[in-house]
Order: structure tokens, then sequence, then C-alpha cells
């Protein structure tokens, strides 16, 4: 099974990350945390600077590789290291009620850290393997359980608060993931009544949570794949503002194609960096992350790259770190790992 252990602590901006010995008391970056706020002008300044560096990247190895791999290769032949380094433990985070702190975004100031496992056993498990996200500290806490739906014309991922049950009817059900036919557009929503079915006032209609955006890798060019993600803004008590549509028309998806960003916030993947000595794209994951993979990626916003909210990669055959910050919830971050695991992502 695939299981996101996750843990908290205070993100670490890149200038930290890469330079794990250097003691001296540094100045910490704050994040502006209104970068995530919407009402306003706001909407208007981000339009204004969004994308201006599109750099093209090197063709290369399509996987990200991690800057600790770097290190340990170039380390080769230069006499053994000492030990490993070993994780910083993380302040505890308490999860009183499940389904509330699923859907809650993260304290500002603290990293929840997580990890997903892969359960590929059983019957039909290889195709419709189940994920599991548990935070990464001593009590490996379960977090939510996710597995796409079989009978389904496009990639459909149940997600729930109980391992054991991941059936759409059931108590448990929190959230799901719905792609596009082509497997490259996805949407979460979380556990509320379809807008057909609605009151006349949207009040108990499906909040949509995120949108993924895979870009195609044009012309077969390899390299690492490039995400957009589209979640709802914050109101100014930090609280996400509801987006409910009446139809697909008007969905997270529809509007960012539009171009009409009010009360959503864009981001992206992190370009990794180019190293000419390893062919690799190379990406710095503090320690989190052990292995080269396609699917290692962090997710940032575009007016400050520094801050994290997401990391995901993996540290072994099924099992992967997961790390999100505010304003993300563990819904939105578990739903952003699992559309990287569909099969039918015609991006690579």
């Amino acid at each position: 099974s695939l299981s996101v252990s996750c843990s908290a602590s205070a993100p670490q901006s890149d200038s930290e990350q890469s330079e794990p010995d250097d003691k001296s008391s540094k100045v910490k970056k704050k994040t502006d945390v209104s970068l995530f706020q919407v009402g306003g002008d706001k909407e208007k300044e981000k339009e204004k600077d969004k994308d201006k560096d599109r750099k093209k990247k090197k063709k290369g190895q399509p996987v990200v590789r991690t800057v600790e791999e770097e290190v340990t290769k170039k380390k080769k032949g230069k006499g053994k290291k000492g030990k490993k380094e070993e994780r910083v433990p993380s302040p505890v985070i308490e999860v009183d009620n499940l389904e509330e702190f699923v859907l809650r975004p993260a304290q500002q100031g603290v990293t929840v850290k997580c990890r997903v496992t892969r359960d590929k056993r059983g019957v039909d498990r290889g195709l419709y393997p189940t994920y599991y996200l548990h935070l990464d500290n001593e009590k490996k806490v379960f977090l939510l359980a996710g597995r796409k739906r079989k009978r389904s014309t496009t990639s459909n991922y149940l997600i729930s608060i109980d391992p054991t049950d991941l059936s759409r009817g059931g108590e448990n059900f929190v959230g799901k993931l719905r792609s596009n036919l082509m497997g490259t557009k996805f949407t979460v929503f979380d556990n509320a009544v379809h807008p057909d079915r609605a009151l006349p006032d949207m009040s108990n209609a499906r909040q949509e949570l995120a949108a993924i955006i895979y870009e195609t890798n044009v012309l077969g060019m390899k390299g690492p794949r490039r995400m957009t993600v589209i979640i709802p803004g914050m109101d100014k008590d930090n609280e996400r503002v509801p987006i409910r549509p009446r139809s697909e028309n008007d969905g997270l998806l529809t509007r960012y194609q539009n171009r009409n960003l009010e009360n959503m916030i864009e981001l992206h993947n992190k370009t990794p960096v180019w190293n000419d000595e390893t062919a690799s794209h190379v990406l710095n994951f503090a320690g989190r992350v052990t292995q080269a993979s396609i699917k290692n990626f962090q997710i940032v916003h575009t007016k400050d790259v520094d801050y994290i909210l997401m990391q995901f990669g993996r540290v072994a055959d099924d099992a992967f770190t997961l790390d999100y910050s505010y304003p993300l919830c563990a819904v939105q971050a578990f739903a952003i790992a699992l559309s990287s695991f569909d099969g039918k992502i015609a991006c690579e």
C-alpha cells in the first residue's frame, strides 16, 4: 500500500536546506502569507508578473534527482563519510477529529511531514493499488487512504479516512480525484452533494479543492514533468474561500482556462536545476527524498519559489515522502500525489 506518513516542522527555505552544516544563526526569510489571500487588486498584480521566467530546460534523463544523491556521487572514492544525517524529529501534530484535520489547512509556519505507501497485494491490486497516507512520526498516525474506482470511464480515485472502507456511499468518504479523458487534467472534490442535488442556494453543494494540470511534453521531449496546481485562495481569516461550481463549465479548470483567477491561487512545480556533471535534473529535498524518480516534485508559488507548499518524492519502491504546508490541507496534498501516480499521464 502506499502510505503517507506525516510529521510537522517549521518549513525551511532553500538556502537553509542546502547548507545543513552551517550553524550560524541565519535570519529566516518569512514567507508572505498574503500571497495566498484573495480579494481586492491582488489578483491583477499576480497576473502581471505571471510566467516571467519560463526558461528552456536542457534535455536529459527524465528523472529528478535529489541533491543528496549528487553529494554522494561526488564523495565516492574520497574516504568513507561518517553516519548518515538523522531526520530532525517533528513537533507533535494533534489529530483529534480526523475528518476535520484532513480538510483543514496546515498551520502557518508548520510543515506537515507524511509518508505515502502503495499496496499492490491482492488479485487486482496491481491495477488498482491502495495508497495510504500516514504522519511521518513515531506513532505513524493514519490520515487517508485512496484507491482508483473500477469501471469508471476516466480515472476516479476515492479518498477515505478509513483504510478499510473505500466505498462511495460510506461515511468515511472525504473526497475524490477525477481526471479528464486524456488523463492530463484532474479535479479534487470534497464529500458534499453533487450540484444537481444541492439546495438552490448551493450551501450544501460540493466544493472543488484543487485542479492539477500536467503539461504534455510536445514532440516526445524527455524531461521533468511540468505541473500547474490551482487551489482556492484564503480569506482574511485564513479560511479557504469555498468554490462551489453549479456545473462543469464553472469549475476550477474552466476558470483557469479562461484566465478567470478570482479567488484562486496558481502554483507550479519548481523547475529542477540541470547538473552537467551527472547529466540529470536536481532538486533539493533536504534529506526527505532519497531516490531519483520522474515523480519527484516540489510545488511553489511563482512569487516565492523558496517556500515549498508541498514536496513529494520516492524513498523506496512503494514508499514516498509527502510534506505539505499552509495553505494546503492533507486531502489536497494527497490528491495531488495520487494524480502523479495515474498511469495515463501522457506527459512523460
